[in-house]
């Protein structure tokens, strides 16, 4: 095999390939404030390791931006932003929320960076977008706590809050689709037992969810994140994507049990903590315990979620060679 694409395609279909797949991604909290800073830094990452994926990773506020919520950098050890201004206090504000526009300023700078990261890149390695979910964008709009509180009390109007945000998702993949990019990253945070009943997400989020999906449909790279403990990995029978990544060291299924639920790749094997604060034998060790489960087919070496951003480089070099 002479290329990422080639190496991800074969693992996708089950079949043989020269080495296990392996991606890693990060925030660049200084970076990704601008496109084109973002898209050079993403593109170092890629330069640097050498990943059979990239995966470009805005702050999670550049979906919900233009519609007036506000962040900043507080040395988040994942590199995340905080949240200092909502947009959604009343359950009224669901309501009026309009629908953008792929051409709203921070939607259209993202897209801007994935165009640059694809020319830099190139054909011959996947490249695929980060998209929040619905939900994940409500969480944003008003806060976690405020949110759920809706969901509580105030069903109906949170309904008609993600029906807007789905339609505004659905504009923005249909764009990423046009960037010439190969999948999404659709990132899902509430589809976990400490936050909501399985059959409160169905009834809620689901249509949502299903609805921001469909021009992704088109595409061959496609990777669902659950995010969380206990996560609802039933979910995947419900939504279509070739690839499934979750905290699996730490929530149900392992990776040996998801390859018997889940008919695609799976992507995972070593934990956060153990590239940022532990040492190389440890990310090795874990690396080896997760080729070993898997066989090293259908899988793709990664971790639960995103690399903290202060990971030391040899234990990421570690992981990275831990394959070859």
């Amino acid at each position: 095999m002479t290329t990422h694409r080639e190496r991800i395609q074969a693992c996708l279909k089950g079949e043989e390939t020269d080495r296990a797949p392996v991606a890693l991604w990060r925030h660049f909290p200084n970076e990704d404030q601008n496109p084109e800073s973002l898209a050079a830094a993403t593109v170092k990452f890629q330069q640097t390791y050498d990943f059979d994926i990239v995966k470009v990773t805005p702050a999670s506020s550049f979906a919900v931006r233009d519609w007036g919520v506000e962040d900043e950098w507080r040395n988040n050890p994942e590199g995340s932003r905080e949240y200092t201004k909502r947009v959604i206090t009343d359950p009224k504000d669901w309501e009026t929320l309009k629908p953008l526009e792929p051409s709203a300023p921070h939607l259209a700078a993202q897209l801007e960076c994935l165009r640059l990261v694809r020319k830099e890149v190139g054909n011959d390695t996947p490249v695929i977008q980060t998209v929040f979910n619905p939900m994940s964008q409500a969480k944003n709009l008003a806060g976690n706590d405020l949110l759920l509180e809706h969901v509580t009390k105030y069903p109906d109007a949170v309904r008609k809050g993600l029906d807007t945000i789905a339609k505004t998702t659905v504009r923005f993949v249909e764009a990423v689709r046009d960037t010439g990019a190969d999948g999404v990253f659709y990132a899902v945070q509430h589809a976990q037992g400490a936050i909501m009943e399985l059959d409160d997400y169905k009834s809620l989020a689901l249509p949502a969810d299903q609805m921001a999906l469909q021009p992704a449909e088109a595409l061959w790279c496609n990777m669902l994140h659950l995010h969380g403990r206990d996560v609802y990995f039933s979910l995947l029978r419900l939504m279509n994507f070739q690839v499934a990544n979750w905290h699996d060291r730490e929530s149900y299924p392992s990776l040996a049990e998801a390859q018997s639920l889940f008919r695609g790749a799976v992507c995972g094997g070593v934990r956060q903590d153990s590239l940022y604060s532990g040492d190389q034998a440890r990310v090795r060790e874990e690396a080896r315990e997760a080729l070993d489960q898997t066989r090293g087919k259908r899988f793709i070496l990664g971790t639960g979620c995103v690399v903290y951003y202060e990971s030391s480089h040899e234990n990421i070099m570690t992981m990275r060679k831990s394959v070859e």
